[in-house]
């Protein structure tokens, strides 16, 4: 059976995550790091020990806004990003908790407005996680203040290239 570290470095392929020899840059550049419960260099540290259970259950890693701040900063190039993007698969893959509310209903409604045009259609997405969410009200004065002030486009451009789009899709098997 194969360790929690050769499982995610299996999975993310490229620089092996035990390269990070903890520096905290990524931490240092990353702008949500004061939300997350545990920060980019902790979670690495925490899955080079094995806490399998404590990562995927963390809200980390469905904080990370996958900005790739940390990989550029990053001097080994570990690609926290797509370790982050990982991770938060294998917690759903594995039926852990996210440690956020909702995040897997907003995770699952934004990767279906991707899969349905490319791109985020912002009234789309908002619509299906509401719906997904059950919170319908909460935030409808700000979404139609933002809407009123041109924030929010009733319409969104359309990928050309949709073949491109749906073959990721296909080949991720989601």
């Amino acid at each position: 059976m194969s360790s929690f570290l050769e499982e995610v470095n299996n999975r993310i392929g490229g620089v092996p995550i035990q390269s990070c020899y903890h520096c905290r840059k990524c931490t240092a550049g990353c702008p949500v790091a004061f939300a997350m419960d545990y920060n980019p260099n902790t979670v690495i540290k925490m899955i080079q020990m094995g806490m399998r259970d404590k990562v995927l259950g963390s809200s980390t890693i469905w904080l990370c806004a996958s900005c790739e701040t940390c990989v550029t900063r990053c001097p080994n190039d570990v690609d926290i990003a797509r370790m982050m993007d990982t991770l938060r698969e294998m917690a759903i893959e594995s039926g852990v908790s996210a440690g956020e509310k909702n995040i897997v209903k907003f995770h699952e409604a934004f990767l279906s407005n991707i899969k349905m045009g490319g791109r985020i259609n912002e009234p789309t997405m908002l619509v299906h996680y509401k719906l997904k969410s059950g919170d319908l009200f909460s935030d409808m004065g700000l979404g139609l203040s933002m809407f009123m002030k041109g924030k929010i486009k009733p319409i969104s451009p359309r990928t050309k290239d949709m073949d491109s789009v749906r073959k990721i899709f296909k080949s991720t098997g989601k």
